[in-house]
């Protein structure tokens, strides 16, 4: 037999069976107890906004808060290497390769939220934003609060990276928890400045992203417990340039990084799209839909994060195993999920508008698989996690975006708000479904070769 790798039934030969699903089930049952409190206080939070501002602050509200969506390439593909490093390591908070990634992960990202807070101003001083982002923007109000919008999100770039560290522990159920107090802060938020009188329609977004700063700090600081000395020590250090240097981290952040910016153009662009080629009333059905299935896609991504350290430990050892039976499992699950959402659907959008915007069957079907199709893919991707399963997606995930936007584009002005969400599922089906899979059979078969 070859020293090599060696294929194994399952990667819980090293980090324990039992382990890997406790992690899958704590990831997931975390988001699910999240995910029905969110899902009905962002409904109130809908209803309140319409009822309270109109439409078309409730559209910007959406267009606003996709802009986080667009914007995870900004940490450069750091999480990468943050998440190898912390989950290949059998002592994260003692290992010196952890503490000297984590170094450079706090540079690099210092870096790129003064770039990104620099982008904000230049737009608003330069007056752009409503050419970026289309009539969705409201006259007037609507630059100021983008531009608040986007120097929050740079402000919460360094202090992410708590939660990468958490996810690398295999503890990402407590970033979930964490971050489930978004939607209960920013409702509470609201009915107080709403009680004062302040008029806040336009600018709920704003509540949202400092909502995300504030609980960003808090999974920080709890890093920092789970992960002594090394987390604490490499704040210390991000100061020292001619002292302390760190570690090599864009054999696996570049690729990701070419990720970041892709699929965040290719699959969170629709608002924006539908912005430009149709009118407020589908930017508003997109959002609303959005808003009920794209927790499902949080759910899948809550349980299958749990298995990049998984992966990650396995690979350290020499060891490989298939993930496309996880990937049938995760597709039923979020065929299940799908399905139970879209029969409620009517009901969901008549509690959550009044009435006041309806969801055709097509809008409901297309996001439905798409969600399915978020599913499969998940196991496939975090078995793709070293740099060359990373340079793999990167690629396929760049040639899918001209597919991807031009179907959106093309099908926004003549279908409305199912257009996008069709572009979606023809670019994840062919170049992240089917060519993730036969990334994985043939690396298998690679590995299986010389261990005969």
């Amino acid at each position: 037999m070859s020293a090599g790798a060696v294929r194994t039934a399952d990667p819980a030969v090293e980090a324990g069976r039992s382990t890997v699903w406790r992690g899958m089930a704590r990831g997931a049952g975390s988001r699910l107890v999240v995910l029905p409190v969110s899902a009905l206080l962002g409904i109130v939070l809908t209803r309140l906004v319409i009822e309270n501002y109109g439409r078309d602050a409730f559209a910007q509200y959406g267009l606003l808060v996709g802009i986080g969506a667009l914007l995870p390439f900004a940490d450069l593909g750091i999480s990468a290497a943050v998440m190898n490093a912390v989950g290949a390591a059998p002592r994260p908070g003692q290992d010196d390769h952890v503490w000297r990634v984590l170094v450079t992960a706090f540079r690099v990202l210092l870096g790129s939220a003064a770039v990104l807070a620099l982008v904000a101003v230049t737009l608003t001083v330069s007056g752009l934003w409503p050419t970026l982002l289309g009539a969705g923007l409201l006259p007037g109000s609507g630059p100021p609060v983008a531009m608040t919008c986007l120097l929050l999100i740079a402000a919460a770039m360094p202090v992410g990276i708590g939660q990468r560290v958490l996810a690398g522990l295999g503890r990402n159920h407590v970033s979930i928890l964490v971050l489930g107090a978004q939607t209960p802060l920013v409702l509470g938020t609201v009915l107080v400045l709403m009680w004062w009188d302040v008029p806040i329609g336009p600018a709920v977004a704003v509540v949202a992203y400092a909502a995300t700063l504030l609980l960003s700090v808090l999974l920080t600081v709890l890093a920092g417990r789970e992960l002594r000395p090394a987390l604490g020590r490499a704040l210390r250090d991000v100061p020292r340039w001619r002292t302390v240097r760190g570690a090599r981290v864009f054999d696996v952040a570049w690729p990701m990084l070419v990720q970041m910016i892709a699929l965040p153009i290719a699959m969170q662009t629709d608002r924006i799209v539908l912005s430009h080629r149709a009118d407020a009333g589908a930017l508003a059905e997109y959002t609303l839909a959005a808003q009920m299935f794209t927790p499902i896609w949080a759910v899948v991504s809550a349980a299958g994060v749990t298995l990049w350290p998984v992966y990650a430990r396995a690979r350290a050892r020499g060891r490989q195993s298939s993930p496309v039976p996880m990937a049938g499992l995760f597709g039923g699950l979020a065929a299940l999920m799908a399905g139970g959402v879209a029969l409620a659907s009517s009901w969901l959008a008549e509690l959550a508008s009044g009435g006041r915007i309806l969801l055709g069957c097509p809008l409901v079907a297309a996001f439905a698989l798409l969600m399915v199709l978020q599913g499969v893919k998940y196991p496939l991707g975090m078995f793709m996690t070293d740099s060359a399963g990373l340079r793999f997606q990167a690629l396929m995930i760049v040639l899918m975006l001209p597919v991807n936007v031009g179907l959106s584009w093309y099908l926004a002005g003549s279908l409305g708000a199912v257009g996008p969400v069709i572009g979606s599922v023809i670019g994840v089906a062919g170049s992240q479904v089917l060519a993730n899979l036969l990334y994985v059979r043939r690396k298998l078969r690679r590995t299986d070769g010389p261990a005969r």
